[in-house]
């Protein structure tokens, strides 16, 4: 059994994107099946069109964000659910003054993530 609280558990800043943070709440060490992660994208920031060998589903926690899955361009906001397939290209950017949260839980397995535009935030 795992308990924590979700602030004790650090966040990092990404490498990708701009000012795109990730906590891993639960890691491939802890639960043999799906990690779970909490991702805050500030107020200004995105993250670029990529792809991932994993799928994604996702619960976002606040803010709103416009996201661009595949060919589709949708705005989301705390409470929305979204699920992204494995290899499809995806992007994030927030949406007006409060910072894009999400929780983002995905299978145990090496995910190679792949930039296919540094910026197509459509």
């Amino acid at each position: 059994m795992i308990k924590r609280h979700i602030h004790q558990v650090p966040s990092e800043k990404l490498g990708t994107g701009q000012e795109v943070y990730r906590q891993i709440l639960i890691g491939p060490a802890e639960a043999p099946n799906f990690a779970m992660r909490r991702f805050v994208i500030k107020s200004g920031g995105s993250m670029p069109l990529h792809t991932n060998s994993v799928e994604h589903e996702q619960l976002v926690l606040n803010g709103k964000a416009k996201i661009v899955i595949g060919d589709r361009v949708i705005e989301v906001q705390k409470d929305d659910v979204l699920y992204i397939p494995a290899g499809v290209p995806h992007s994030y950017q927030t949406v007006g003054e409060e910072d894009f949260e999400f929780l983002c839980l995905v299978p145990n397995r090496e995910d190679d993530l792949k930039i296919v535009t540094e910026n197509d935030n459509r």
